[in-house]
């Protein structure tokens, strides 16, 4: 019993471990994209006109 415990909270672990290191990669991909894309809008917000 103790041992099927043990294996359970050790695959719980490495998952939390590898769902973390995703997230935090996804973060800084969507922030980046956000920069970039934000940046453009500013650049091309001076060629609309009304």
């Amino acid at each position: 019993m103790n041992e099927k415990i043990y294996k359970t909270m050790g695959k719980t672990g490495a998952w939390n471990i590898v769902f973390g290191v995703v997230l935090i990669v996804l973060g800084v991909a969507i922030g980046t994209m956000q920069l970039i894309y934000g940046g453009k809008l500013l650049i091309d917000r001076k060629e609309i006109t009304f």
